[in-house]
């Protein structure tokens, strides 16, 4: 059964709580479609411009990275959003960057611990919360036109290595708040998923407007502050610091992100004996990082 969603609350909410104006947010809802990307570009070809959010509850062909498939039952929340950043075309990963440590600070700020799985996983308990797909468009050497597309696991089946917010919420109410929100003395709602507390995230409508904001803080950010500031905040919600990996036999462990969104992996001195500097870069889809399912 298809989930409506109240577009006129997730107005609302936008308007309220909204800090920048950088996105004139019109929202397009649909029970299902085929790829919100997918949809969003059609719109686009039709004249829709920067602020276009395409909304869906089920995807019939989802696409992720490298273009693997990308699971979208009901739901789940699928949106896309049109932007038109004009920076270089290799800068593409740079909105990827942005919009995932967007909304990671926005879901935080709501009480949820979500972090971040290089480069473009939202990962909450070391499981898959969602992902982000970026596809551009580039003129002349610049990307003028761009979407972001975010799927985020609301209510919708996910497998062993994958986590639903709605799930979490519940868990967390139910073992007394777990970092999920303040406990408070409001009797349970039941559209909130958290019972006997303060449910930080009531609704998928207060996810969507959450989503939007956080992607819209992130492209601010690139955009006026710069990459190296993105990156050093990108870093902060980072999972992966730290982590021990494996690149060609070579050990080594993660150090960092390059302004070009490519890993930074300190190699252990033992495996090396020519070079000067003992780091390598990876570029997204050298290696897979991986996910527990437990």
């Amino acid at each position: 059964m298809a989930v409506k969603l109240d577009q006129q609350k997730i107005l609302t909410a936008l308007t309220t709580e909204r800090k920048y104006g950088y996105l004139p947010f019109t929202l397009h809802i649909y029970d299902c479609v085929t790829s919100t990307n997918l949809t969003l570009w059609e719109l686009i070809s039709q004249g829709a411009t920067a602020g276009n959010v395409v909304i869906a509850t089920q995807q019939t062909a989802g696409k992720g990275q490298w273009g693997r498939q990308w699971i979208s039952q009901t739901g789940g929340l699928y949106l896309s959003v049109a932007i038109n950043p004009h920076i270089a075309a290799n800068a593409s990963y740079q909105l990827t960057l942005a919009t995932a440590w967007g909304i990671t600070y926005q879901l935080r700020q709501c009480g949820i611990n979500v972090g971040i799985k290089w480069p473009n996983d939202l990962v909450l308990e070391r499981r898959k919360l969602g992902g982000i797909l970026t596809e551009t468009k580039v003129n002349q050497g610049q990307i003028t036109q761009a979407i972001v597309g975010v799927g985020i696991n609301w209510s919708n089946p996910v497998p062993e290595t994958g986590i639903n917010l709605q799930s979490w919420l519940r868990e967390a109410g139910e073992a007394g708040g777990r970092g999920a929100g303040r406990v408070g003395e409001e009797k349970y709602n039941a559209q909130c998923p958290m019972p006997n507390a303060q449910c930080p995230m009531p609704d998928i409508e207060t996810l969507i407007c959450q989503v939007l904001l956080g992607i819209e803080s992130g492209v601010v950010c690139l955009l006026e502050e710069g990459i190296n500031i993105l990156v050093s905040r990108y870093l902060e919600f980072l999972v992966n610091m730290g982590d021990r990996v494996y690149v060609n036999d070579l050990a080594g462990n993660v150090v960092g992100v390059t302004p070009q969104g490519s890993l930074r992996v300190s190699l252990e001195r033992g495996c090396i004996t020519d070079m000067k500097t003992p780091e390598i870069h990876l570029e997204p889809g050298r290696i897979s990082l991986g996910y527990r399912s437990s």
